[in-house]
Order: structure tokens, then C-alpha cells, then sequence
């Protein structure tokens, strides 16, 4: 089993770092091998995603990736940001379905900005389509105005769209989620206003009824967005497009406790997955040996499960990390009164540890 090991930017190195240390301990045959991706690419090799970098992305098995950006990019142009590399790969290895769990841990429910009794047991899966949608769509660009309010004034235009196979796929690959959940799939759209997710809906719909065992709702955006705060576990599975998948999963992430703590997936059609977690490079406190591991930890699990076929690999992780809040360790972006705080290292180590000694009790 190969896996591409691109750490990237800010904190990435730090978090991967203890994601790799887990993976070692569990004493698979993994082949390794570690590449630039994002600003610290573009630093060394005048591009965010390198040819050779891409090259081992698509020979791998699996892709663990960390996190790309930083502000002194910001002024680049738009191809040379470290940004482009996720999406780069997300096109080029045809990964188009982005699972993200929301899962609230029950030593963490004091975590959370909502009621305990509002996130104790919270666990949604949001499925964020990946490739299409306005970030993806052309034609896009700058332009002089020829119409509307203002002709002649200077324009900047996106294009959001959807063909009938990119959301038919995606459709089933919720559905057959929720089969193995609690049977609800919830299709977000903003159908009363664009015509493309009037035609999402239509889609989904249509796929929905394959799965009669399947309870199909279907809800706007701003009122799934109300919703996720006012009555989460409400929720099983959500399904929708590139754009509301991205917003509505970091606020899914604010109800666990910490965006430190959301893991998650982007597959293609065999199964090759890209695994980060949610969050992002955090500049502000890369190298201060504070940042949170655990994401990243949980999507090495997801790794195990979904492309590595190694889910006994992926229980050990995830009881493990489950011991460790158990212990009350606790980073600081989780962390409250009568827990320990511990740094990006020392809660890597913790995982390790509960790994070798259930294995060393067991034998």
C-alpha cells in the first residue's frame, strides 16, 4: 500500500507528522513517500502542485494531506496560490465525493458552543460534492460589464453549474451512506432562486426513489444552516453541492467542539481518497506546538477504512483517540476547566500509547 504524504503548509507539517508516528505504530506495510504541495511548493519549485508531486498523487493508494496557505501568498496570482493545489488534485484524481463527519465526542459535549443536550450524540455525515459547482465552472473570469445595472464598469463573474451525472452520482453515493446509518438523506439546494439546484433537486429526487427504504427531505441552505444550530442531531446524512458543502461543514464542525477534531474524505469512483483535515494551515500558531492533531489522526483512520481496506486499523485509531479524551488530555482549542492541556506532540504520543497498550493487553 503507497501513500503520498503531502504535509504543505503552516501547521500541516506538525499534524501530519503525528498522523504518520500513529500509522507507523500499527505495523501495516506502508509504503510512504513525503512531497511538497502549496506555498512551500511554489517557494521551492515556482508551483503549488508540482508535476512530480501530482506523479505520486495518482500512483498512490492514498493521498494524507495536510494543509496549504498563507496570507504572504495572498497577492500572487490566482494559479500560484497554495489553494490551487487541493484543487488541483481534487480535479486531476477525479475526487468527487467529500465525506464529513460530524461527530461530537461524549467527553467533549462542553466543548461545543450549543447545549450539551443539543450535541450529546451528534453524529451527521455531510457528503460535499466535489468537482462542479462555481468553483470549478467556466466560464469564468474579468471582464468590461456589457449589460445589467452598471455597462461599462469593470466585472468579475463565476459560473455555477451541474450536469445530470455529477449530481446522479453523488445522489447515490448518499443514499447508499444512509443505508448504513439511520436512513435519512437530506438534500440542501437553493432551488428557489438559481435554476441549477432547482435541477439538483429534480435530480436527487429522482435518484431518491431507487432507495424507497431511504427517508429523502429535501431544504434550502439558509434554513439547513438555522437548523444545524438549532437541532443538529435532526440530522443523518447531508447531501449537496461544492460550495454549501464547504460552508455548512465548518459550521457542523463549531457543534463538536472544535474544527480540530473534523476529519474527512474526498473519493473518486475507485475508491483512491485524498484524507485532511477540515481545517486549515492556521499560520498564526504554526510551530508553536500547539495545534490540534486529532482531525488528522481520525483522517488517517478514514484512510484505513475507505481506500487501504484495513478497518480493524481504523477502529484501533479511533478507540484510541476516544481513550485519550477519556484520559481528559485536551489542546487548547478543547480544552476546559479539570483537563490537561497538552501540545500537538504530546497528544500524538497519547495516541501511540493507547495503541501499543491495547495491543500489549491483548496479547
Amino acid at each position: 500500500m503507497k501513500i503520498a504524504v503531502l504535509p504543505g503548509d503552516g501547521i500541516g507539517t506538525e499534524i501530519v507528522d503525528e498522523a504518520v508516528k500513529v500509522l507507523k505504530v500499527l505495523d501495516l506495510k506502508f509504503e510512504m513517500e513525503t512531497a511538497d504541495v502549496g506555498g512551500v511548493a511554489y517557494d521551492r519549485h515556482g508551483h503549488p502542485l508540482p508535476e512530480a508531486t501530482l506523479k505520486l498523487a495518482k500512483e498512490a493508494d492514498a493521498v494524507l494531506f495536510g494543509a496549504v496557505g498563507d496570507w504572504k501568498y495572498d497577492q500572487l496570482e490566482r494559479k500560484f496560490r497554495p489553494e490551487q493545489a487541493i484543487l488541483g488534485l481534487r480535479k486531476n484524481l477525479g475526487l468527487f465525493a467529500n465525506f464529513r463527519p460530524a461527530i461530537c465526542y461524549e467527553q467533549l459535549t462542553h466543548a461545543s458552543s450549543l447545549k450539551p443536550e443539543l450535541v450529546a450524540g451528534l453524529d451527521i455525515l455531510i457528503i460535499r460534492e466535489l468537482t462542479g459547482d462555481i468553483y470549478f465552472g467556466q466560464p469564468r473570469g474579468r471582464r468590461t460589464s456589457p449589460d445589467g445595472n452598471f455597462p461599462g464598469a469593470e466585472e468579475a463573474f463565476d459560473t455555477m453549474r451541474y450536469a445530470r451525472p455529477e449530481i446522479e452520482r453523488i445522489a447515490h453515493v448518499a443514499f447508499q451512506a444512509a443505508r448504513k446509518r439511520n436512513k435519512k438523506v437530506t438534500s440542501v439546494d437553493k432551488a428557489n432562486v438559481l435554476e441549477t439546484f432547482q435541477f439538483w433537486k429534480d435530480v436527487v429526487t429522482e435518484v431518491g426513489q431507487q432507495y424507497p427504504d431511504v427517508k429523502l427531505d429535501h431544504m434550502y441552505v439558509d434554513n439547513a444552516a438555522m437548523q444545524l444550530v438549532k437541532s443538529p442531531k435532526s440530522f443523518d446524512v447531508v447531501v449537496t453541492g461544492n460550495m454549501f458543502g464547504d460552508i455548512l461543514s465548518d459550521e457542523a464542525a463549531m457543534l463538536t467542539g472544535s474544527i480540530g477534531m473534523l476529519p474527512s474524505a474526498s473519493l473518486n469512483a475507485s475508491n483512491q481518497g485524498l484524507y485532511e483535515p477540515s481545517h486549515g494551515s492556521a499560520p498564526d500558531i504554526a510551530g508553536k506546538g500547539i495545534a490540534n492533531p486529532l482531525a488528522t489522526i481520525l483522517s488517517a483512520a478514514m484512510m484505513l477504512r475507505f481506500s487501504l481496506n484495513q478497518p480493524q486499523a481504523a477502529d484501533r485509531i479511533e478507540s484510541a483517540v476516544k481513550d485519550v479524551l477519556s484520559q481528559g488530555l485536551r489542546t487548547a482549542d478543547i480544552w476546559s476547566e479539570g483537563t490537561r492541556k497538552v501540545g500537538t506532540r504530546e497528544m500524538g504520543d497519547a495516541v501511540v500509547a493507547a495503541i501499543t497498550t491495547k495491543t500489549i493487553t491483548k496479547s
